[in-house]
């Protein structure tokens, strides 16, 4: 089964798919509509012992069409999900969206 994870800060990168999943993601180009993108102060000490900044970004849900954010939908498994939940700071919570494409996609948001 596959699941889709739209990605809009690190889980874009190869080196943090590489690093987790053991391979690079097959995505595509995705559109988030009615949401906005913050910065958040991460303090979990084991996702910064991997290098990340301490401020990452955080989708937030605003209602508003004209917010957008612009990211990747990934195709993962049910168990890659599960890495990236515990890959994820606690201050993120994996919520069900619909993207631009219609298409069905997890997120982290606040």
């Amino acid at each position: 089964m596959i699941e889709r994870l739209f990605s809009y800060g690190t889980l874009q990168q190869q080196k943090v798919q590489l690093e987790l999943f053991g391979r690079i993601l097959k995505g595509s180009k995705d559109v988030l509509n009615g949401y906005t993108v913050d910065l958040i102060e991460i303090h979990d000490e084991d996702f910064l012992s991997t290098g990340e900044n301490n401020q990452q970004k955080i989708a937030i849900h605003t209602g508003n069409e004209n917010d957008r954010i612009e990211g990747t939908a990934f195709e993962v498994t049910p168990e890659e999900l599960l890495l990236a939940d515990q890959y994820e700071p606690p201050e993120y919570r994996r919520i069900k969206v619909v993207l631009q494409s219609q298409t069905s996609s997890w997120l982290y948001a606040k």
